[in-house]
């Protein structure tokens, strides 16, 4: 079947208030909004989608910019929107319309930078939660996400028990292991070290190259090394750069452009701390409290969520069913290769009603 993106007049693009909000931390911000994406019929069952780390709510995107889930949602796609209707959250602390620190305090009309009150993925779930309800939004099909998406869909599961018929987590874990806190640890000291990150006063996020050596550190475990060999196999520029150089230097120019450093911290920050089992005995307990449906997926070659702590949640799950993805791409296999595992998603939601 055909995929094709939706046109503009399939797609609202907007921002909601939703008030005060309480943080768990204890701190308060009297005025909140999240910019989402909504895609689909406003009658059919409603799909939540959440985001990577500098992922946004364009999921879907629109024909001459395609979403980065642009080959997953769409009319025929395994996601399909023909189907559902798919909602997507910029996250609380995200700089692509939501509130964070890069956003203006209506007070002071100065961005909050260093000031903005510590986020964690349950304050961003609960964030979502309350988008919903001013939506009028009452009850939602299921609730789909990868990496940091996907560790929004774990607490979602747990926050909001009844509130979806089922959870699709990719490419995530019940908590982020030491591993996974050891490579977040470098990217943020190498902003945090930055001699003109200022202590979150920057001027500008192209003054920072420590921010371009996060993303590299970051990348390197997005991939895999055969990924690499394949891809690059020591291949040299006219500069005598090799092409695997040339890559990351892009791509550490490239995260300058689109998203803030201090949200990549605030953020990073709430990976770190993502744990299932804090405040309900451990993860293994907590684990056991889903009371819908949990799909899960894990991919070959992924440095930061493997397939072992993976299945063993699932296996901890009452309803846990989990399948592992055979592929080069590593931890970024939930962005590509859909006809690999896309119709497992489609099975799935199928079988659900």
């Amino acid at each position: 079947m055909s995929i094709q993106n939706p046109t503009a007049s399939d797609r609202t693009s907007a921002t909601i208030e939703i008030g005060p909000f309480t943080f768990e931390s204890g701190e308060q911000l009297q005025q909140v909004e999240l910019a989402y994406e909504r895609v689909g019929p406003v009658d059919a069952p409603l799909i939540l989608v959440c985001h990577a780390l500098t992922g946004n709510q364009d999921a879907v995107g629109l024909p001459e910019s395609p979403g980065w889930w642009s080959g997953l949602i769409g009319p025929g796609a395994p996601i399909d929107t023909e189907k559902y209707q798919v909602i997507t959250f910029n996250v609380l602390g995200g700089c692509h319309g939501s509130t964070g620190p890069a956003s203006l305090h209506p007070e002071t009309q100065e961005p909050y930078r260093l000031s903005f009150p510590t986020v964690t993925i349950r304050d961003i779930v609960h964030a979502q939660y309350l988008a919903l309800q001013k939506l009028d939004i009452k009850h939602i099909h299921s609730v789909v996400g990868g990496s940091l998406g996907g560790m929004q869909v774990c607490e979602w599961g747990l926050l909001y028990p009844k509130f979806m018929h089922a959870l699709f987590i990719l490419a995530a874990t019940p908590y982020l292991s030491d591993y996974g806190i050891a490579f977040n640890h470098i990217g943020a000291r190498a902003i945090q070290d930055d001699p003109f990150y200022k202590e979150g006063q920057y001027n500008s996020n192209e003054d920072l190259r420590g921010f371009e050596l996060a993303r590299m550190a970051g990348m390197v475990t997005y991939r895999s090394n055969k990924l690499f060999e394949k891809r690059f196999d020591r291949g040299l520029q006219p500069s005598s750069q090799y092409k695997i150089q040339s890559y990351l230097n892009y791509q550490g120019e490239k995260i300058k452009q689109r998203f803030d450093a201090n949200s990549y911290l605030y953020l990073l920050n709430a990976m770190n701390h993502h744990d299932i089992g804090r405040n309900r005995g451990n993860w293994k307990k907590a684990a056991q409290q889903y009371q819908v449906p949990v799909y899960s997926m894990s991919f070959e070659h992924d440095l930061l969520y493997p397939e072992d702590l993976m299945q063993q949640f699932s296996t901890n799950v009452p309803q846990g069913e989990h399948r592992h993805v055979s592929t080069d791409y590593g931890h970024d296999g939930f962005l590509v290769e859909f006809d690999r595992w896309g119709e497992w998603i489609r099975e799935k939601l199928a079988s659900l009603g």
